[in-house]
């Protein structure tokens, strides 16, 4: 296995803009650091739940991936719009703030995020198992994806706070912006384009 090509691969997805990222950005934008790490603890222990799940069970959950993906792909694309409403809606009402912006939130918003789970599912069979087999092996992975997906997040509070008196100097342009990109991500999603074409 090479070991950078995987690392970097990890790191790419994980640290790539999407639904998660986006409400780091915006929570240090519109509430407070602090806040942002709770959602981000709550994201990465999620994460790190994902990807044990699919090291146990991954064989058993291949066989019904399309059925489980249309599922994940309605509820995810209704919060995910409900998140950009909230978002879009910030500046207007405090109380919003913490409903985004939550442990719960960054927890939930993962097992709801088809791009964290599809990514969760196909990494093992795709890098791992032709190399690695015993359960505790794929547990150390699973380990090392949740500490790169921590990084990521994480990553999204220091972008944030570096660019945080020019985001809140255009703090309703941003925030437009940042729920553009949610309502993007839903789009993408709920996967509306394959039936455009």
């Amino acid at each position: 296995m090479d070991i950078l090509f995987f690392l970097s691969y990890c790191m790419l997805i994980t640290i790539a803009p999407g639904p998660a990222n986006i409400v780091i950005l915006s929570t240090v934008q519109n509430d407070s650091v602090k806040k942002a790490i709770e959602f981000c603890y709550g994201a990465t222990l999620a994460f790190g739940i994902i990807l044990v799940l699919s090291v146990i069970s991954n064989s058993i959950l291949t066989k019904y991936i399309p059925n489980i993906l249309i599922f994940m792909q309605i509820i995810g694309t209704i919060y995910i719009l409900y998140l950009a409403y909230l978002i879009f809606n910030m500046d207007l009402a405090n109380t919003n703030k913490k409903e985004v912006g939550s442990f719960k939130t960054g927890f939930l918003m993962q097992f709801i995020n088809p791009k964290v789970v599809i990514f969760c599912l196909t990494i093992f069979p795709s890098f791992i198992m032709p190399y690695y087999s015993s359960i505790y092996e794929l547990l150390v992975f699973a380990f090392i994806i949740t500490v790169i997906g921590a990084i990521a997040f994480f990553s999204w509070i220091i972008f944030g706070k570096l660019l945080k008196n020019f985001l809140q100097r255009y703090k309703k342009s941003t925030n437009i912006v940042l729920s553009l990109f949610l309502v993007y991500c839903a789009y993408m999603i709920s996967g509306i384009e394959k039936f455009l074409y």
